[in-house]
């Protein structure tokens, strides 16, 4: 099937990529597997690192107690990968090597292996820009020092490092420095369906895309694949483009970002309007800035996995402040959603949905349909309806969840499926409590034919609708 997409020179953007024909919203543009990629280290214990999906038990690596499976099948797959890279890791313990040099391994490792190099990128690794340049001298220090990690995880591996590098490595990537920076600015975040993070990839010819703060497409992953879907209709010869960054925030966050993570300056027709800046600081600053001062404590506090604190955190500062500082305020959102993780985390369910319920004006008003942020907030919530009984309201989000993913991640991904089971669930019982009620009412002889019914429908599993 012939590319819906093609490497062009974008102006004032360098390389990028464009529609060889018109692309209808929700369609699929491209599909990738990475050139490498590996699960994040604070995911290591609850993420399988051959198939990248969550399991509550996995089997560990008895080499390098680092790397865990879903079953001998995951692991067997996996070991061509993970053959050099478990030597390496056994060298450093108990120390374990940031997710960007065993990155970088990785790569190295793939090179080295020709039956795994690919020709087909639309862009090559040669190619990706490493901004060492533009970087700044704490920041190439930074840098320097993973480097210097990345030798000495090799060391065990790979002993003549430069030797087989020179001979197998594009030529610009043939300094550890180099790749490292090269890694870093053009790597992805691997994400499950419900956009949690769960490792890190590179996909050469995706890098070729540009970011907008109101992109066309979007990028969703299923295990390790990449699928590029659009949000938008796009004509043919129109930009792709995705966001790099998360985009609800103040323009000056999401320049400031783009500026120290990928080192330009973003004027897209958002940031130059900062079309969103007022409603996102909406309410007297003074009410609203002890929450945007607490945000990075209670983000530590996240990242350590302490609900209870982040929950007692949240609480003390929203409730005080209340209707002086309005919901659409972005510091009150994402304190909001804050409470809301920290109170699933905790199994307080009427106090999740209450906070859940209250962010899905807001997203839908920040997150433009169809947008995947949306689409998954709605299914968290609609869960949350669904497991406390409110089977009408549940349907109703559900159902809008269903209409922004079918776009956003296609229906055959496995979020989406397990949406519609969920769907599906919600009529049978909705169904099965109508025909109880009808039951009830009936003379006492009809009961007892509605009952006989009742029992058969239930013998023999739910009923659809």
């Amino acid at each position: 099937m012939a590319r819906k997409m093609e490497r062009f020179s974008s102006p004032g953007k360098g390389n990028g990529l464009r529609a060889t024909s018109g692309i209808r919203t929700g369609e699929l543009v491209y599909s990738a597997e990475p050139l490498a990629c590996c699960v994040s280290n604070k995911l290591a214990k609850d993420v399988c690192h051959h198939c990248f999906i969550r399991r509550e038990s996995l089997l560990r690596c008895s080499q390098c107690k680092m790397a865990r499976y879903c079953d001998i099948t995951c692991q067997k797959r996996a070991w061509s990968g993970h053959k050099r890279e478990c030597k390496c890791l056994q060298s450093l313990l108990p120390r374990i090597p940031t997710d960007s040099v065993r990155l970088a391994a990785r790569i190295i490792f793939n090179l080295l292996s020709p039956s795994q190099s690919s020709n087909e990128e639309l862009y090559t690794l040669e190619e990706h820009e490493s901004h060492l340049s533009s970087m700044s001298e704490q920041k190439r220090e930074g840098m320097s020092q993973l480097a210097s990690m990345l030798q000495l995880y090799l060391q065990q591996e790979i002993p003549n490092l430069t030797p087989e590098m020179t001979s197998a490595l594009p030529p610009s990537c043939r300094e550890p420095l180099s790749l490292i920076a090269k890694v870093t600015c053009n790597c992805f975040t691997i994400s499950d369906g419900e956009l949690q993070e769960i490792g890190v990839g590179l996909y050469p010819s995706l890098s070729l895309l540009n970011h907008d703060c109101r992109p066309n497409c979007v990028m969703v992953f299923e295990g390790t694949k990449l699928h590029l879907r659009a949000v938008q209709d796009i004509s043919p010869n129109e930009e792709l483009t995705i966001s790099y960054i998360e985009t609800v925030s103040v323009t000056t966050d999401r320049r400031r970002h783009l500026e120290d993570q990928y080192h330009f300056t973003c004027h897209c027709q958002r940031c130059d309007s900062r079309d969103m800046d007022g409603l996102m600081l909406i309410g007297e600053e003074a009410a609203w800035r002890p929450l945007k001062e607490a945000l990075p404590r209670l983000e530590e506090l996240q990242v350590g996995l302490d609900w209870r604190a982040v929950l007692d955190g949240c609480s003390s500062l929203l409730s005080p402040v209340g209707g002086a500082v309005p919901d659409k305020n972005l510091y009150k959102l994402r304190m909001t959603d804050m409470a809301l993780d920290a109170c699933i985390h905790l199994g307080l369910w009427e106090e999740a949905l209450r906070y859940g319920e209250k962010t899905l004006p807001l997203y839908r008003q920040y997150y433009p349909d169809p947008h995947p942020v949306h689409g998954v907030q709605l299914m968290r919530v609609g869960k949350l309806q669904h497991h406390l009984g409110h089977l009408e309201d549940a349907m109703d989000t559900l159902t809008q969840a269903y209409e922004i993913t079918k776009f956003t991640h296609g229906n055959n991904h496995p979020m989406t499926s397990d949406l519609l089971r969920k769907l599906e669930e919600c009529r049978a019982e909705i169904t099965m409590l109508s025909n109880r009620h009808l039951a009830i009412t009936k003379t006492p002889l009809e009961n007892t034919h509605c009952t006989r019914q009742l029992v058969e429908i239930q013998s023999h599993g739910s009923l659809k609708v």
